[in-house]
């Protein structure tokens, strides 16, 4: 027998006349039921209560018959919170959980922004969220969307207008996601990326647009931020390995912050991979990186990390010693009725082998040009190394500089500087 003297503590507030609650809560039947026959005055206590008050007076108004109000924005909370409570259909049909998960799989997973703000605030609630599978099913709603049409996504109709304006925008979903914590966006992209159906391209613009926005205020006084050298590492493992997908300019970037967030070393190892197999693309302000570590051999530090661009050049000119693969045949519609012979197709092969070596070239002598020009930028730095300046001289093959004025100023500089 439930006492109708009851009163019931989710925190510090106490909320009173629980007994119309108990139809439809097997949780406080439960306490109740537990609590001594001879106490007059009886207490609930439910600490970590998923939403606090605000979460169990919208479960206790949808008890008393009164309109309760979902959305995405509450949805979340207040499912974690009839879980809590139990309200489920073993203690009554049409129960505030059915009623919740209703609306969570025909509203709020068909709706873009819905989605999207149901995701983060699985954060405040995250043990419950996943337990429940809130989060793992707002993320493959998400992901679908992109992937059956990442060149659009339809918002949800709930929205304003301002906010739709960008939907005829090539791969705009990138700046929606952008609002997600580092977290629920690598899982997100994650799913995205598994499926291969979204270019290369279209994934790299999303994790530019990320960066920019994350990391965009990165300096050295923040070169103990963990959470900023997280987010950059798992966006590093989110690029995709296609060599057109990003922009040396923004891999450069990456490796600036990483440097100066002190990221790890295999970050920074394969950020510098990536930008020697697109150096040609580079400018001198690219590979303007800079130094955070001290010189093991000196003890001083450098304005500008030398020892990573060094990495860079030797992945560049790696390349050229790289074995050339045959490409793919592609089947035409004449096929069946011309079978190519082997001499075609090895005159077909050392015709591309000469034009990939006649590109490679052009590519050296301009990497060449720009990195004299990094070298008189280096010049200026006092304590740079005469061993390191050389070592970048050296690293450039004589017949890639068509002309030495850069590289006699650079030298000019270092020994008036040094």
């Amino acid at each position: 027998m439930v006492k109708p003297d009851l009163d019931l503590w989710t925190g510090t507030d106490p909320i009173f006349r629980v007994f119309p609650l108990l139809s439809k809560c097997l949780k406080l039947q439960k306490l109740c039921s537990e609590s001594p026959e001879s106490t007059q005055h009886q207490i609930i206590h439910l600490p970590d209560f998923p939403g606090g008050t605000e979460s169990f007076e919208l479960c206790a108004k949808f008890c008393y018959g009164i309109k309760i109000t979902i959305s995405a924005h509450n949805i979340v909370s207040a499912r974690c919170a009839a879980e809590r409570l139990q309200m489920t259909e073993n203690v009554e049909k049409g129960n505030l959980v059915y009623k919740l998960d209703a609306f969570f799989n025909s509203c709020i997973l068909n709706g873009w922004k819905d989605s999207i703000v149901t995701l983060q605030t699985t954060k405040c609630f995250q043990l419950w969220s996943e337990e429940l599978g809130i989060t793992s099913r707002c993320i493959e709603a998400i992901a679908s969307k992109v992937i059956s049409n990442p060149l659009k996504v339809n918002l949800s109709r709930n929205y304003p207008k301002q906010e739709t304006d960008k939907d005829d925008i090539s791969g705009w979903w990138g700046e929606d996601l952008s609002e997600l914590g580092i977290d629920l966006y690598w899982r997100t992209m994650i799913v995205v990326k598994s499926c291969d159906k979204v270019s290369a391209k279209l994934v790299g613009d999303a994790l530019r647009i990320y960066a920019s926005k994350w990391l965009q205020n990165v300096s050295k006084n923040l070169e103990n931020d963990q959470n900023s050298r997280l987010l950059l590492e798992s966006v590093v493992s989110l690029l995709p390995i296609e060599r057109t997908a990003v922009s040396c300019s923004f891999l450069s970037k990456l490796l600036k912050a990483a440097n100066i967030l002190g990221a790890s070393s295999s970050s920074r190892a394969e950020l510098a991979q990536r930008i020697g197999t697109q150096l040609d693309e580079a400018t001198v302000q690219d590979l303007l990186i800079p130094s955070c570590s001290c010189s093991c051999s000196l003890n001083v530090m450098m304005t500008y990390d030398v020892e990573v661009v060094l990495t860079i050049l030797e992945h560049f000119m790696l390349q050229s010693q790289s074995p050339l693969t045959s490409p793919p045949r592609v089947k035409g519609r004449f096929e069946r009725w011309h079978r190519r012979s082997r001499s075609e197709n090895n005159v077909d092969f050392e015709v591309q082998e000469s034009r990939c070596s006649s590109t490679f070239h052009s590519s050296k002598i301009k990497v060449a040009k720009f990195v004299d020009g990094y070298l008189k930028e280096i010049s200026k730095d006092v304590n740079m190394p005469l061993s390191k300046f050389f070592a970048l001289v050296e690293v450039v093959p004589d017949f890639a500089r068509l002309d030495h004025d850069d590289l006699y100023n650079a030298i000019d500089n270092y020994l008036k500087v040094n």
